[in-house]
């Protein structure tokens, strides 16, 4: 494991997480195990290291005596395509120094890439149950060899409803194989699914119950805020003391969009993360947020799920989180790894019904959120925004002159001879008749058809005189 510890030396990790230093002793041995924490506590590694250790790369002295070289030796299985590239990315590094080729497989890209690499030779594939299994089923993914299969976030993929899926996939993998499953939470399903393909695995858990119900290192803040309103409070939030990185959630894809576009506007450096987006804008998007390219992100739940970002100083929840599970999950992403976080939650009038039950199941002091406007002494005093703050930090884009057009009333129109007559294509003159007609009804003189009728019996004309 020397190559392992030096690569991650090489980025400044130096000591383990208690999920980690609980984990390896077990799973470097190939024990089954059950590994209960939140995103963002090091869990990655915690089954990453294993895996990689206990993978056979081609630089190995003992890769040729492989029973089928350049077959994936571990499958990690994650709910969705932003999780899955965040592990790879995290696996990359780790075997930086082992030589593995590691290939991440998800939908919304072309085939082409991921099916020249399976082709190739790859050892580890981490990727989401969908691709994985449609690449399995067309017989370019060979999964008879994995002997490492790790379920990541695996009450996620409960929620997203890829339990059968994965059920699918266990069922391609050899039965005397190693299998990790990490879950923040533990429903019946999840505990029935590690029944039935698990081999006596080892509970861990790194955290009290408390603590993966709630992050002690996260000040937590509720508003009863009006929807109007929220666009200039989130704004004033966003210039509070000791802001870093933020992540507002939302319950809609639309509503994302739209409040990113609303802070853009107001020049905030602002990205939108939602199922709408194309997969390319939505790494796009995540990378930008890692690197510092923009300080803030505005997501969906089912976007977001799993991403595990450093700095994520502030989450603000601009729609009533759904259940205590979703705002549990939501907050979790501030507060990590001992540092300290802000998370701030907006309750419509509509909502409070919803928050009460939220309050109530997890303990919090706010069954009554307290009425903020954007000018609330408190809000300031709360969230330490400096006096005289205002919701924007550059001016609206101006209108020039010559594009301002004010409308003009119907009577302004007829006035000026501007009627729907007169609007004709390329400034074309009415007709010499129009003219005359107008002309006609102008000067008050009707100028009715003159008809004449003869009138019939049996087909033969009649005479008037009749």
């Amino acid at each position: 494991m020397p190559e392992i510890v030096d690569a991650l030396l090489d980025i400044g990790i130096e000591h383990a997480f208690p999920i980690q230093e609980m984990t390896l002793s077990v799973a470097l041995v190939g024990t089954d195990l059950i590994g209960q924490a939140r995103t963002g506590t090091g869990k990655t590694l915690a089954f990453g290291i294993p895996v990689i250790q206990r993978t056979v790369a081609p630089h190995d002295a003992d890769y040729d005596e492989l029973v089928a070289p350049g077959k994936p030796q571990a499958l990690i299985v994650a709910p969705t395509r932003e999780l899955a590239i965040q592990v790879a990315g995290d696996l990359k590094v780790a075997s930086a120094k082992r030589g593995t080729r590691n290939l991440t497989i998800y939908g919304g890209v072309p085939y082409e890439g991921q099916l020249d690499a399976l082709k190739s030779g790859v050892d580890i594939v981490v990727g989401t149950p969908g691709r994985l299994l449609d690449l399995a089923n067309r017989g370019a993914l060979d999964l008879s060899h994995v002997k490492s299969l790790v379920l990541d976030e695996a009450d996620e993929m409960l929620d997203l409803g890829f339990l059968p899926d994965v059920e699918s996939l266990l069922a391609k993998t050899p039965e005397l194989r190693q299998t990790m499953l990490f879950s923040a939470t533990m429903p019946s399903a999840i505990v029935g699914l590690a029944r039935k393909h698990m081999r006596h695995p080892m509970n861990i858990r790194a955290e009290s119950s408390e603590d993966t119900q709630m992050v002690p290192t996260t000040a937590q803040f509720v508003f009863q805020a009006h929807d109007m309103d929220k666009p200039e409070i989130v704004a004033r939030i966003l210039q509070a003391e000791d802001v870093g990185r933020v992540i507002i959630f939302t319950r809609t894809k639309r509503t994302a969009q739209r409040v990113a576009d609303d802070l853009k506007e107001r020049g905030f450096p602002t990205s939108p993360l939602h199922g709408d987006m194309a997969q390319v804008a939505r790494e796009k998007a995540l990378n930008r947020f890692r690197e510092g390219k923009i300080d803030i992100l505005v997501a969906t739940d089912v976007a977001a799920r799993g991403i595990d970002v450093a700095g994520v100083s502030h989450v603000i929840n601009y729609n009533c989180p759904e259940d205590d599970k979703t705002y549990v999950h939501r907050i979790g992403r501030t507060g990590r790894a001992g540092a300290s976080g802000i998370a701030v939650t907006f309750v419509d009038w509509a909502d409070l019904v919803r928050w009460k039950m939220i309050n109530q199941t997890l303990g919090l002091p706010f069954d009554e959120p307290q009425e903020t406007y954007s000018t609330s002494e408190h809000l300031y005093h709360d969230l330490g925004i400096p006096h005289g703050t205002k919701g924007r930090i550059v001016d609206p884009t101006p209108v020039a002159k010559e594009d301002r057009k004010p409308a003009q009333s119907r009577d302004s129109k007829s006035r000026d001879g501007q009627g729907r007559n007169s609007q004709r294509r390329g400034g074309e003159k009415p007709r010499a008749d129009a003219v005359r007609s107008d002309k006609g009804r102008s000067e008050g003189q009707s100028q009715p058809r003159q008809r004449n009728r003869s009138r019939t019996r049996s087909g033969s004309p009649v005479n008037k005189t009749e």
